[in-house]
């Protein structure tokens, strides 16, 4: 179970997604396709072509 935070928005791409991306280009896909900022602190959630595979991009901060 994911407990995702108060004001956290989840963000689910449609369709399916190259699981082959790393979080590069993940974050490049919210950029372009999805219009949205890839470091806002939401969750967004793509799934692979048989839908058995959910890949979760999820920004931590940078003061790591």
């Amino acid at each position: 179970m994911i407990v995702v935070p108060a004001g956290v928005k989840v963000h689910l791409a449609l369709g399916y997604t190259d699981m082959r991306k790393g979080l590069d280009g993940l974050a490049t896909l919210i950029q372009e396709h999805l219009k949205k900022d890839p470091f806002s602190g939401h969750l967004f959630v793509f799934r692979g072509k048989k839908a058995q595979l959910v890949s979760l991009y999820v920004p931590l901060s940078d003061s790591w």
